[in-house]
């Protein structure tokens, strides 16, 4: 029961970013989102991956490895001038092709 819960929140977590960075690359606009929260975020991801692994907790290290590079995507493309952002989305756009 326990396991279950934690990847349902695992998995719950993961999706709000993908969402997000599905929204941010479709869009290409990230005037809304807060730096400062997006900064605490990522450095929180990175401080619960390091816990994860001085405690041997792959549970804890795998979706948090995840949301810290789906973070730090999204706090780069927030701090990127506008054209820097469009070639990094355009890059990404011709990799699906």
């Amino acid at each position: 029961m326990t396991l279950a819960l934690g990847l349902i929140a695992a998995a719950l977590t993961i999706a709000s970013f993908l969402a997000q960075t599905g929204k941010i690359i479709k869009t290409r606009d990230t005037k809304a989102l807060a730096t400062p929260t997006w900064i605490m975020s990522t450095v929180a991801f990175a401080l619960w991956v390091g816990y994860g692994f001085v405690l041997g907790e792959w549970p804890i290290v795998i979706p948090n490895a995840i949301c810290f590079a789906l973070a730090a995507f999204i706090l780069v493309l927030k701090l990127l001038p506008r054209r820097g952002r469009d070639v990094v989305i355009d890059k990404l756009s011709s990799l699906k092709t």
